[in-house]
């Protein structure tokens, strides 16, 4: 048998990674194609509230810590986005937002509706630990700029857009 060349070398995506960004991709894309933009973000909005807090409660364990605080918070959504291949850093934070910039979409092709797990992950861990988030996704790449600007407000009450999320 000839070695064959491994397609994924070129990109370094192993077989689950590259897998699993396939079939979401490909799924929010078919989503928004057979049922329009707003319901396919509602339908990622659901995955994404699960997907947050199963996350949120492996970081709180690997803290040893019933609540994270908002450095930890920033910390965990840095690290989860790394971990699926995306570039996040911290611009800023306090105890009033955090704000994070990202200059490598994990999800590099495909629906803007993935935005919104994006929004449900950062909201839910944000909102479970802090009590509150506001989920500002201001620019994204996957809606065509070529960085994310995402601003978690962690005071209710303050004008500002996004998208609420409760502890």
């Amino acid at each position: 048998m000839l070695d064959q060349p491994d397609p994924r070398a070129a990109t370094g995506d192993d077989d689950r990674t590259g897998f699993l960004h396939d079939l979401i991709t490909d799924l929010a894309t078919v989503l928004e194609e057979n049922l329009g933009i707003e319901e396919a973000e509602g339908l990622i909005a659901l995955v994404g509230a699960r997907t947050g807090r199963a996350f949120d409660a492996e970081y709180r364990d690997a803290a040893g810590t019933p609540r994270l605080d908002p450095d930890a918070v920033a910390g965990a959504l840095v690290d989860l986005k790394r971990r699926i291949g995306a570039g996040f850093r911290v611009v800023d934070i306090d105890e009033t937002a955090i704000v994070l910039t990202n200059d490598r979409c994990p999800f590099h092709r495909g629906s803007e509706a993935l935005c919104m797990m994006t929004s449900n992950v950062f909201g839910r861990i944000a909102a479970d630990n802090l009590g509150y988030a506001r989920v500002d996704l201001q620019e994204t790449i996957l809606r065509g700029a070529g960085a994310c600007r995402v601003v978690i407000d962690l005071v209710p009450g303050q004008a500002g857009r996004g998208r609420e999320y409760f502890g």
